[in-house]
């Protein structure tokens, strides 16, 4: 018994010295972003001989929590204005260090097939999350559905609605759970993660969507003083490369515009 507790012992410090960290913890939102950042992170490998670790989330707020409390190195899932919106928000010393696509939000309806049959009083749901609710607030002022204090106000909220001649019922939910509220409203203002999911394509089925020069690029997001780290600037190499840029076509089908 001795000896096979000494041997018990001896295999678990085996398996400690043997196992090794990763060079790099990436975090990002399960499905198609974590597509892509896998792909990076295997080209990182090929490349540099560098190992990463893709975190996977499934909201929008624990990445950068992660991020802030050092339990990854960077992630890879948001846009630069919801960035901007964290730090102001919650104080988070996070710093964007590389381009990677924009993903154009788009509004959906299993109601109407074109915008100009939607009715008055029609209830429209958006992404409660300030950036993405402001991106689609402003895409229904340049519609002309409502009027906006300020278009260019990258934080509006439905505070900053002036006019609503029509009266549409304005519905701000959880950016995550739209393609599941589209049936009990008339339009819906989804992201192209949560739209691809659902099998919503921008370009086929949206009956509104942002231009591509919309100011809404995601981005590669570290810890202040991370910026020149090494192994970050590998990372970023090796996701700016045809091999994600390539994954991202097949998993957004189409609905990714790359940044760089």
């Amino acid at each position: 018994m001795k000896n096979i507790k000494h041997l018990s012992f001896a295999i678990l410090a085996a398996i400690s010295l043997g196992a090794t960290a990763a060079d790099l913890k990436v975090g990002s939102m399960g499905g198609q972003e974590a597509d892509l950042v896998h792909t990076a992170a295997k080209v990182a490998k090929e490349k540099f001989g560098l190992d990463v670790e893709v975190v996977e989330f499934d909201d929008y707020v624990m990445p950068n929590v992660a991020l802030a409390e050092g339990e990854i190195d960077a992630n890879a899932f948001q846009h630069k204005p919801y960035l901007n919106a964290m730090v102001k928000d919650r104080g988070f010393k996070i710093v964007p260090v590389a381009n990677t696509f924009i993903y154009p939000i788009g509004a959906y309806s299993e109601k109407i097939k074109d915008i100009s049959e939607l009715k008055d009083g029609a209830k429209i749901a958006f992404p409660n999350d300030p950036s993405n609710g402001a991106r689609s607030l402003i895409l229904m002022h340049n519609q002309g559905l409502i009027k906006l204090k300020d278009p260019s106000n990258l934080e509006a909220s439905k505070l900053d609605v002036i006019e609503n001649p029509r009266k549409f019922d304005l519905i701000d939910a959880n950016a995550e759970s739209l393609p599941r509220v589209l049936p009990d409203v008339d339009l819906a203002f989804i992201n192209s993660n949560y739209a691809v999911n659902a099998d919503l394509l921008p370009k086929r089925d949206a009956l509104l969507v942002e231009p591509e020069d919309s100011p809404y690029m995601n981005v590669i997001a570290v810890r202040e003083g991370d910026e020149k780290n090494e192994n970050i600037q590998k990372f970023i190499q090796a996701y700016q490369t045809d091999e994600v840029a390539a994954s991202a076509e097949k998993v957004f089908k189409g609905a990714a515009v790359k940044g760089w």
